[in-house]
């Protein structure tokens, strides 16, 4: 098949989605299929094969780049390449796009749901400027007039655009079970299939000696060493790990050390954060990591912390994993269907306490801590990227030919 990828991010902005299309992309093409990226430009890009570059808009979110979605480019590619299938990756911007083309050629739409986007309603100007006065309202009978703001796009406006949007696809690609029975309890009535983000060969290997150095780099006098990968931002929720180490700290004293590996605006308020609490000596922001050298980071710890409650299903988790790492997390959609509560690590309710006192229980266990890596390591190995891609494959298909099958009755009819 010839399939287009069409999203509105992709690297070498770092994020879930970049990760989820290259990989994905990867394992079909050794599949035998044609998959073409259609990506907005960045002025650090590399250029590569199969990847078709569109303008971006100067105009900036944060990190996040605008696309220009009426650039000719996407149309002339189109145009030259008989595409079987578009795989789009956002509802909005390349989402319009692809259900114009998809009813141009008539060629099926299918859109994996990877974001929750009312988590991400704090980059938005708009709405921090509402927020930010909202408590200069004197009369608010019911709601301040932020909760409103909230509630409304949380429970009314992004839901309702979404429900119509993938109503209109024709497969969707929900990433974890819990994610399925959310978009359902929307009112998505398109067909909903579970594909998770595959786990690349290279997340299961290391280089001894990076991981050695790493290790002796960061552990020094310390006697266990944690890590967690992710964007510093608000909804990342990295300020609760912070609170959370602070009581480990009390309990088992000062015998770790905490890698956080990522950058983002939030940066300079967790590392006055972490001295505030006396964790400067306990925490290491270590900025951005390359994805080739992540591994060596992963293997190198004891445990894999994580707070996010925004995740659809959390690649670093499984990543994480990969590498043999048990994880105590925060309960959340995407968490609980990879982290298997007193299994593979722990879940915890959004408190402090709990939270450090699993991570207390892993550390004082080295029994428990050992099993919980042997049955990290074997849920991480079926999300191969390999089986992914081949299970994509097989949805793809069905899809292609069920439509086809309609067609052709329809034209007896």
């Amino acid at each position: 098949m010839s399939i287009a990828m069409l999203t509105n991010n992709y690297k070498p902005f770092v994020g879930g989605v970049p990760i989820s299309i290259e990989r994905l992309s990867e394992g079909l093409r050794n599949l035998g299929h044609e998959v073409y990226v259609f990506a907005p430009s960045y002025e650090n890009q590399a250029e590569e094969p199969y990847v078709i570059r569109y303008r971006s808009r100067k105009k900036r979110l944060r990190d996040f780049i605008v696309p220009d979605m009426f650039d000719s480019i996407i149309k002339k590619k189109f145009e030259e390449i008989p595409f079987d299938l578009i795989h789009v990756h956002h509802p909005m911007l390349m989402g319009y796009v692809a259900h114009y083309l998809g009813r141009k050629y008539d060629i099926p739409v299918v859109y994996t749901y990877h974001t929750r986007y009312e988590q991400y309603l704090h980059y938005f100007k708009v709405y921090q400027m509402l927020q930010k006065h909202a408590h200069k309202t004197k009369f608010s009978p019911v709601y301040k007039l932020e909760d409103l703001i909230l509630e409304s796009c949380e429970s009314l406006i992004l839901p309702a655009h979404n429900r119509i949007f993938m109503n209109q696809c024709d497969l969707i690609f929900a990433p974890t079970q819990s994610i399925k029975r959310y978009l359902e309890s929307l009112g998505v009535l398109t067909n909903i299939e579970i594909l998770p983000t595959g786990i690349a060969e290279e997340n299961f290997t290391f280089d001894q000696e990076k991981k050695a150095m790493i290790r002796h780099t960061y552990l020094g006098d310390k006697k266990f060493l944690f890590c967690t990968v992710s964007r510093l931002e608000l909804e990342k929720n990295l300020a609760f790990i912070l609170e959370g180490l602070e009581l480990l700290k009390e309990r088992v004293g000062d015998c770790f050390r905490m890698l956080i590996i990522g950058d983002g605006s939030q940066k300079e308020e967790l590392v006055a954060m972490a001295q505030e609490k006396g964790l400067e000596e306990n925490v290491v922001f270590c900025g951005s990591i390359s994805h080739k050298e992540i591994s060596n980071y992963y293997h190198a710890c004891d445990l894999f912390l994580f707070a996010s409650q925004s995740e659809t299903q959390g690649i670093v988790l499984l990543e994480a994993m990969a590498a043999g790492l048990p994880v105590v997390a925060v309960s959340a959609s995407g968490v609980n269907d990879v982290v298997q509560h007193g299994i593979n690590g722990f879940r915890t309710t959004l408190d402090a306490r709990q939270w450090s006192d699993r991570v207390a229980c892993l550390i004082e266990n080295d029994e428990l801590r050992k099993k919980m890596r042997e049955k990290a390591l074997q849920v991480a190995k079926g999300y191969h990227v390999n089986s992914i891609a081949y299970l994509a494959q097989t949805y793809y298909q069905n899809l292609y030919q069920g439509l086809r099958h309609n067609h052709y009755e329809e034209q007896i009819i």
